[in-house]
């Protein structure tokens, strides 16, 4: 319903539909696979999910974006860890 009248989008498009939940700590995933809906649901343990700011209600990510959105990294500063400290 929210993709319809809110985004303007068709469900069934093949788009992926990301919903955040109020506290930042939930994030569901909706998807049309050509048979029926799936839908992705995962709570962090710790921290919140980044959000993109979107003007028009809606944002576009990039499959890699997504990834990372659902693996609760922050793609626009994500953390690569330490260089190596010495090399060959």
């Amino acid at each position: 319903m929210l993709a319809q009248t809110v985004l303007r989008q068709k469900p069934a498009s093949g788009a992926v539909f990301a919903f955040r939940g109020r506290r930042g700590d939930r994030l569901k995933l909706l998807y049309w696979d050509g048979q029926g809906f799936c839908l992705y649901y995962k709570i962090l343990e710790r921290g919140r999910f980044p959000w993109p700011s979107a003007a028009d209600g809606a944002a576009r990510l990039t499959s890699a974006q997504l990834a990372m959105l659902w693996e609760g990294i922050d793609w626009r500063r994500p953390n690569w860890g330490a260089p190596p400290t010495r090399a060959g």
